[in-house]
């Protein structure tokens, strides 16, 4: 099989995967047409054992869309799976009375391929996705704005610790401003007690100064009266 179409297209394909042709094809009808990521959802949510084997085909194809192609994921959906059967391993089990029962082993091919969407649906989905507040564009907004918040409380916090240690710094200097603050207290109050020491310091002196010429002044006063006698 191959899709008769003009999207790009790419394609996943396991081999000889020990599963019956008829139990894969009952989960590749779930997915076919499904979009990636339903798909997935789907694959993960299915009670069948062949789910787990499509899923892995299924991740394989996404892988080789982004990486080889440069696709989306969110811009592809299922276009076309199928399981060929492959060879069939033959068993027996030997029964009662001679009796030989066939075991058939079976192998299958499963092949997945997955399509971009048109430019038309794509247009669709974006805007039911944005109205519907789901869809890659707007997880990618929801993303950046809690980038931006998450940036912006970092710089919050940075600008508080920053403040925090600058306030540490002043008051592990504040002492040493006490210090100087105090001895300069001390230097402006020893200044008028040594202006008033030398105040009195010079009083004493002038009094001691008088006290002398007190009596050089009583001796010259009594020598004119005994002349005068």
């Amino acid at each position: 099989m191959a899709a008769s179409t003009t999207n790009p297209t790419v394609r996943a394909t396991v081999r000889y995967l020990h599963t019956s042709p008829y139990k894969v094809r009952q989960v590749l009808t779930l997915v076919r047409g499904l979009p990636v990521g339903e798909a997935e959802r789907m694959l993960q949510l299915s009670e069948k054992d062949a789910a787990d084997d499509v899923l892995k085909v299924l991740r394989s194809a996404i892988a080789n869309a982004e990486h080889n192609n440069a696709l989306p994921a969110d811009e592809l959906f299922v276009s076309l799976a199928w399981a060929d059967e492959g060879p069939t391993r033959k068993h027996g089990q030997p029964r009662a009375r001679g009796r030989y029962f066939r075991i058939r082993k079976r192998t299958s091919h499963i092949t997945i391929v997955l399509e971009r969407f048109d430019v038309d649906e794509l247009e669709v989905r974006r805007r039911r996705e944005e109205s519907t507040g789901r869809g890659a564009a707007v997880t990618q907004r929801r993303r950046a704005e809690r980038v931006r918040r998450s940036r912006a409380a970092e710089a919050e916090a940075t600008s508080t610790e920053a403040a925090e240690d600058e306030e540490t710094v002043e008051d592990e200097d504040a002492p040493e401003t006490w210090g100087a603050a105090l001895e300069a207290d001390e230097a402006i109050t020893e200044e008028p007690v040594a202006e008033a020491e030398t105040d009195a310091a010079a009083e004493t002196a002038a009094d001691a100064d008088e006290a002398e010429d007190a009596p050089e002044a009583e001796a010259t006063g009594d020598e004119p009266e005994a002349e005068k006698e």
